[in-house]
């Protein structure tokens, strides 16, 4: 094959994604591989949440994926471009808020015109036929092949000799019979290739999307179903992976930090909005968002009462603040059968 033809990898820094850059490097194809951070990785929340920047962690997962795949690898941020797929996707949604389709479709296209920008001849993604029941049936990558404006130069290397030959092979620019005929949910042939190519290092450990958890999907729709018109931030993207969460009016929501670096995110994220804390014992500091009336403030110190360390006493002194103001009380922790039914 013609070594200065140049390709574009969408990646997920996962084996199929690093055994589909192998397989096309090894035709002698010139590769330039794309990540798509669109803000949902579980570790990269985590970690974010944690305090770590978010520009840190994308140079850190480019330098992980560059040395595990041997070619250079470019980070695109599609944080605030990614919300209005996630809030409309025309696709719709999997068993939770994953709008798998939309989300490929929306990256494969981003590909598109970086391939455009760096005169590549074609795109290609780890995807295998069958791998996935929503994004990668055969009807699902037919679909996001036709919509992506690629015109039959998006290629599967993994799964290629299982679907119609594309522009690319028909043009010669990259060999089909060097490509593979992987289809299913069996990882038994990917782990058999990369022992016989020497891929490794591609555990990704971003871990899964957040879009696919069910507590954190219900926070989510939770959030749009009262949202009004307020607009999608990633904060509060972040803040749906943090904490239990309470819904005390259309406009007023509790969130009780679980773990000392989740009472720190609140402090340090939410600064703005009351926050309350227990005085003399140690427990969880509570986000009391949106225009709180006083009950939803003393409802949000029965909850420090509730989870702090003395929640068998009578009552524990909490104190909210917000800015320069103060209010604190001497409270009773509030009843399981009252917070339950207002539980997200």
């Amino acid at each position: 094959m013609n070594a200065k033809i140049k390709a574009i990898a969408l990646v997920s820094g996962g084996l199929d994604s690093a055994l589909a850059v192998a397989v096309v490097k090894r035709l002698g194809i010139d590769v330039l591989a794309l990540h798509a951070a669109i803000g949902y990785s579980s570790g990269f929340m985590r970690a974010e949440v944690a305090g770590e920047k978010p520009e840190d962690l994308a140079a850190a997962e480019a330098a992980r994926m560059s040395a595990a795949f041997g070619v250079p690898v470019r980070i695109i941020d599609l944080v605030e471009e990614y919300f209005g797929v996630l809030l409309h996707p025309r696709h719709g949604y999997g068993a939770n808020v994953n709008p798998c389709i939309d989300c490929h479709l929306f990256m494969i296209r981003k590909a598109k015109e970086i391939m455009e920008r760096e005169g590549a001849r074609f795109v290609f993604t780890g995807e295998v036929l069958g791998q996935r029941p929503m994004s990668q049936n055969y009807k699902a990558l037919e679909l996001i092949d036709r919509e992506s404006g690629l015109e039959g130069r998006l290629v599967r290397p993994l799964s290629a000799k299982c679907l119609p030959e594309t522009l690319a092979e028909k043009n010669g620019w990259i060999a089909r019979d060097g490509l593979l005929d992987i289809q299913g949910r069996s990882r038994r042939r990917q782990m058999e290739l990369a022992a016989s190519l020497g891929v490794t290092g591609y555990s990704s450990p971003a871990g899964g999307c957040m879009l696919t958890d069910e507590n954190y999907a219900a926070k989510l729709k939770d959030w749009m179903k009262h949202r009004g018109e307020a607009p999608l931030t990633h904060e509060e993207t972040l803040l749906f992976s943090v904490g239990r969460h309470f819904r005390l009016s259309p406009s007023v929501k509790a969130v009780v930090g679980r773990r000392e670096v989740e009472n720190h995110y609140l402090e340090r994220a939410w600064r703005l909005e009351w926050l309350a804390t227990p005085v003399d014992v140690p427990g969880p500091t509570v986000l009391v968002q949106g225009p709180a009336a006083e009950e939803d403030l003393r409802f949000g110190a029965s909850l420090v009462a509730r989870y702090c360390d003395a929640k068998g006493s009578p009552s524990v002194k909490v104190v909210a603040r917000r800015g320069d103001e103060e209010r604190s009380w001497e409270i009773a922790p509030a009843l399981d059968d009252q917070i339950e039914p207002l539980r997200i």
